[in-house]
């Protein structure tokens, strides 16, 4: 077990010997802020204490007397107001650097407790084309799921796309009126785009191609066999433009339930709510009220239309119910945008009603990073008890350089599509500009790695919750906290090991690294600075994990290029003694396999050479 590993768990194991009764996840230990007061950090005890009425201090007092870390700290130091500072020992930290080199880890364990999450996440609508703002939740959502894959959860992704409501009825009516067969053949997706603007258009000039549009949804929610065969046909075209787009982002779903596969459910949903007292009628509609919730009061929400139709309210209920039966999760992530956050705390709050109707008394706190808690049985007890956390994991909007939503130079909405194609085409001349001479081939599939790559880098990089700005220039930097600068610091200690004539295990056909891992030497600051923030990766995963946010990677992986930078600047490698040399090139290695661990949890690919 890694040594911070190991600390924590002692402090957990101290921390309950005093308070029995205490919650002990939330006695983390953390990366020290500043070296110079140790290389790990505990401040658990001060909320342990401050929730108790306790002098911190004293508390902290009375845990270290019952911690003993001595066989990996060199020792543990009272701070402040009772936070816990940890230095560890030279030979706990090359003891795991070495077991890193063997293959024994790469800094990090698979939990001992591993949960089931259901992620939402990218949820496009049929018959548009994916847009720029699909970019966000596709691209969090896929780095969530592979975070929570690397430390052993079981993760199931679902694509909740938008297959179903009030536009069909007008697409229905382009296509049987004025459907380009030849149009739909080529570009089948920008055809039912034109068809829906059309009619759109069209029937807000002209009542009666709205009332068409209405009866031809009519009919097709009533199951009409032609309606539902040109609506299979849309949803199959769709799927092809979502399934080429994630292919090229090398995003995978478990699921793709859309918005129809609930619909059964929606009105034996609602009776029940009606029954259980949770929802009422008001001006024909049913809704649900808050009149005990300050910030929901003015905003019930509506869960059946005043003419019999449903809305997002319902169908995201019934979803919710269908996940738990389905998948028994111990957590749901929605991935949506900062827009949607009301609607899902109504979303959460209606559930928690339908849980005590059923008799069940569901925790109540809101967790740090945002999200519900509640209780993942459903309403009819269909589902045995147990804790379910709900968390709405929002980001805010992609900015043009103006400050405004990221618009074509025509205003329109930037397409995904031509988004990528963009950013392969500008890497390809960065690529043919700095290595000519490679044939056309190997520098477009840099180029593609590269530009999509910058993309990704650069929407996951900032707090999720901030507007970003978007920057060709910036994003596809060689300089600066950017995916090509990590890409090509992994090419750089690449290089070293061809210029030694070695093999890097994190080459995957490798069959056996050439120089010694079994002695590594941690003589020189730069060396110890760069063994320290590799032991720090695992924390760094599980951070990520526990917030939702992908941005504690990125930086943690642009300070691990710097600190190896500094190491390799200041610590010969090929021009060393054996010992040290073989010592450095196991760092080397360590830090390429690392980087390309992390990039790959982003969903960031790498190459060998740029």
């Amino acid at each position: 077990m890694l040594p911070n590993k190991q600390i924590e768990l002692k402090l957990q194991a101290a921390v309950r010997a005093i308070l029995p009764e205490a919650d002990t996840s939330i006695v983390l230990v953390r990366p020290c802020p500043d070296p110079k007061f140790g290389d790990y950090q505990s401040n658990a005890l001060m909320s342990l204490a401050k929730a108790r009425k306790m002098n911190p201090r004293q508390l902290a007092t009375d845990v270290l007397a019952k911690l003993d870390v001595g066989d990996v700290c060199e020792k543990v130091e009272i701070a402040g107001a009772g936070f816990l500072n940890f230095q560890l020992k030279s030979s706990a930290l090359t003891g795991a650097l070495q077991a890193a080199a063997r293959g024994e880890h790469l800094f990090f364990d698979e939990t001992a407790s591993p949960r089931t999450a259901v992620i939402d996440f990218s949820s496009p609508n049929v018959a548009k084309p994916m847009h720029v703002g699909h970019i966000r939740s596709t691209i969090l959502g896929d780095s969530l799921a592979r975070t929570l894959r690397l430390l052993g959860h079981r993760v199931i992704t679902d694509n909740h796309i938008g297959d179903w409501g009030t536009q069909f009825g007008k697409l229905l009516v382009g296509w049987k009126k004025h459907l380009d067969a030849a149009a739909l053949q080529t570009n089948p997706i920008a055809e039912m785009e034109r068809l829906y603007k059309l009619v759109n258009a069209a029937s807000e000039a002209d009542e009666k191609i709205l009332e068409a549009a209405r009866q031809e949804l009519v009919k097709l929610q009533s199951g009409d066999a032609e309606n539902l065969k040109i609506w299979r046909e849309m949803i199959a075209l769709s799927q092809k433009q979502f399934d080429t787009i994630y292919g090229r982002l090398g995003v995978k779903f478990d699921h793709t339930l859309g918005e129809s596969f609930y619909n059964p459910r929606l009105k034996p949903l609602v009776d029940e709510l009606v029954t259980k007292g949770i929802a009422r009628e008001s001006e024909g509609a049913i809704a649900i009220f808050f009149d005990d919730l300050p910030q929901l009061k003015e905003q019930p929400a509506l869960i059946r239309k005043s003419d019999g139709g449903f809305n997002y309210a319902t169908t995201d209920l019934a979803t919710l119910a269908y996940r738990l039966e389905t998948w028994r999760p111990d957590e749901i992530i929605y991935v949506t945008d900062g827009r949607q956050q009301l609607h899902f705390q109504q979303v959460f709050t209606v559930f928690r009603r339908w849980q005590r109707a059923a008799g069940i008394l569901p925790e109540e706190p809101t967790s740090s990073s945002g999200s519900a808690q509640t209780s993942s049985d459903l309403p009819a007890g269909r589902a045995a008890a147990r804790s379910l956390k709900l968390a709405h994991v929002w980001f805010g909007s992609i900015l043009g350089e103006d400050g405004k939503p990221f618009k074509t130079r025509s205003g329109e909405t930037v397409k995904l599509a031509d988004l990528l194609d963009e950013a392969e085409e500008r890497a390809f001349k960065i690529v043919s500009e700095k290595i000519p001479d490679l044939p056309e081939a190997q520098r477009r599939e840099i180029a593609r790695v590269v530009g999509l790559g910058a993309v990704k880098y650069a929407d996951l990089l900032p707090n999720r919750q901030s507007d970003y700005v978007f920057s060709w220039d910036k994003m596809l930097a060689l300089q600066g906290n950017t995916a090509p600068y990590l890409q090509y610091a992994y090419t750089r200690i690449k290089s070293i090991f061809r210029k030694a004539g070695e093999t890097s295990n994190s080459d995957k056909s490798r069959v056996n690294i050439q120089h010694s891992t079994t002695n590594i030497q941690l003589a020189k600051g730069e060396e110890i600075a760069l063994a320290n923030h590799l032991l720090n990766f695992g924390l760094t995963l599980e951070a990520v994990a526990e917030e939702y946010r992908p941005n504690f990677l990125c930086n943690y992986l642009y300070e691990l290029a710097g600190k190896f930078t500094s190491f390799y600047e200041n610590c010969p490698v090929l021009k060393a003694d054996d010992a040290t040399r073989a010592s450095r090139l196991a760092l080397c290695d360590l830090t390429a396999r690392v980087l390309k661990q992390g990039l790959g949890v982003l969903g960031i690919e790498t190459v060998e050479q740029m």
